[in-house]
């Protein structure tokens, strides 16, 4: 894999940084902003209900509390990136932080709906500068592959330690001092990691023929916001629907003719698909979070409607997932290099779509047994593929491009996200919002997770070349 050449105006990276001990304190940092990121959004899915309650919103209102978040998180991850490698992966994170833990401010107290909604907007724009800074960080400081991989894992199992924490305390906290407070329970983790990372991350960069790509970001970002329009309004107008899916696949198609000719300067470099793994893990993620981000909003929701679970019942029964992902996910870089990423992150996909299946075919039941069982599952892959997807796309580019390669994975997990929750909201909504509906919804999100690990299976698949001179772990 090529390294990064040293060239004016670019800060080169130290190496992971200091002492076992420094680089435990820069872990913990970079870790920070995956934990209120994920925390953000796994106590949000709890708050649905009581904030539909608190302004009388409907169930359109509230997929907007949820995917304004996810929405300008995917639309701006890319500008993220970008802005990383030119100005510096250090100051980006901590500009992501201090826009992250203001957004929660606002959350905390806004007065309306659509108050909330911009303040989650503006959290999605803390957090597409704050997370590909971060993942970008890791694949410079950690030279050295299987280091590197342990980080990664380390930093992918936080999501699930925020998984594990945030239902719980998240219900907690909504029934003793109301939904508002789990918005301010962020802001001390924000503040942390905005002063920890001044002396504990290096800083570097890499602005060779990188430069701001308005027209690209403009026409991305109409793509991918009518994407979730449409999905989000198929059930309510559908002229609404047919008008934004026609303008998302104009703006695509725009943003695709653009990108093509600016070549290495683009905001996307297209170059960059291909490496068959980097395409293959962009579309697994992208898959993966579709099931993964629906079954969150929807099971809470389900469960807080039909009078079975209060908020703190509904985030205790969300813990097996959390919980099993924790335990996998460390573990996650040794058993990618062991058994190979190939096995690990199709693998991984695949049990996640079995757990949704389960979770499909039992929605009816009188326990919800099947369904915690469904959850585990789902938690199993998680921590099986999570940190080796991202090892597999950052990996399989240059140094000098990781912000960018970063950003794209996350870019893949948050358009994942999006359509997931409005898409399979939209089915839920359509179906009266009972047992029906969630059957279908989760058996659509566990054949799309299958689908994803299949075509990543294929798109790993290593040449004979690649199989003599290649581990399994570093096919690309």
């Amino acid at each position: 894999m090529p390294g990064k050449a040293s060239s004016p105006g670019a800060v080169p990276h130290r190496g992971a940084p200091g002492s076992p001990r420094r680089r435990g304190l820069t872990l913990l940092t970079l870790c920070l902003a995956v934990l209120i990121a994920q925390l953000d959004t796994s106590v949000v899915n709890l708050a649905v209900r009581p904030i539909g309650a608190s302004f009388g919103a409907g169930l359109a209102a509230l997929q907007w509390v949820v995917d304004s978040y996810n929405l300008v998180y995917a639309l701006l991850l890319l500008t993220g990136g970008l802005l990383a490698d030119l100005y510096g992966r250090r100051l980006v994170f901590m500009a992501g932080a201090a826009v992250f833990t203001a957004a929660s401010l606002v959350c905390a107290f806004a007065p309306s709906v659509p108050v909330l909604i911009g303040g989650r907007a503006l959290a999605g724009l803390g957090a597409a500068l704050l997370l590909p800074a971060s993942l970008a960080i890791v694949r410079v400081a950690w030279t050295d592959a299987k280091e590197r991989g342990r980080a990664l894992g380390i930093w992918a199992g936080c999501n699930g330690l925020a998984l594990a924490i945030g239902p719980t305390l998240g219900g907690l906290l909504i029934n003793r001092f109301g939904w508002r407070s789990i918005f301010l329970v962020v802001v001390p983790l924000g503040l942390a990691a905005l002063i920890l990372a001044l002396p504990l991350v290096p800083e570097s960069s890499d602005p060779r023929n990188r430069q701001f790509d308005a027209p690209a970001q403009i026409l991305g970002g109409l793509g991918l916001g009518g994407v979730a329009l449409a999905a989000i309004e198929a059930h309510g107008s559908g002229a609404i629907a047919a008008a934004a899916l026609i303008g998302a696949v104009l703006s695509l198609a725009g943003f695709i003719r653009v990108e093509a000719r600016r070549g290495a300067g683009a905001l996307v470099p297209l170059d960059l698909f291909r490496a068959r793994a980097f395409r293959g893990a962009v579309a697994a993620t992208a898959g993966m979070t579709f099931g993964m981000y629906g079954v969150l909003f929807l099971l809470p929701l389900a469960w807080q409607s039909a009078g079975r679970l209060d908020p703190v019942g509904a985030g205790l029964a969300l813990m097996p997932m959390a919980l099993v992902f924790v335990l996998v996910s460390p573990s996650s870089g040794a058993l990618a290099a062991r058994l190979g990423s190939r096995a690990m992150t199709g693998g991984g996909v695949a049990v996640i779509g079995c757990g949704l299946l389960l979770i499909g075919l039992t929605a009816g039941s009188a326990s919800i047994v099947a369904a915690e069982i469904g959850l585990a599952l789902t938690g199993v892959g998680m921590g099986m593929a999570t940190g080796p997807l991202m090892e597999l796309a950052v990996g399989a580019v240059a140094a000098a491009r990781a912000g960018t390669a970063a950003a794209l994975i996350n870019v893949a997990r948050m358009v994942g996200a999006t359509i997931g929750v409005a898409v399979l909201g939209a089915i839920f909504a359509s179906l009266d919002h009972g047992p029906e509906g969630l059957r279908v919804a989760m058996l659509l999100g566990g054949l799309v997770q299958l689908s994803s690990a299949a075509a990543l299976w294929i798109a790993t698949r290593p040449t004979d070349r690649q199989a003599d001179k290649r581990p399994a772990a570093c096919w690309g």
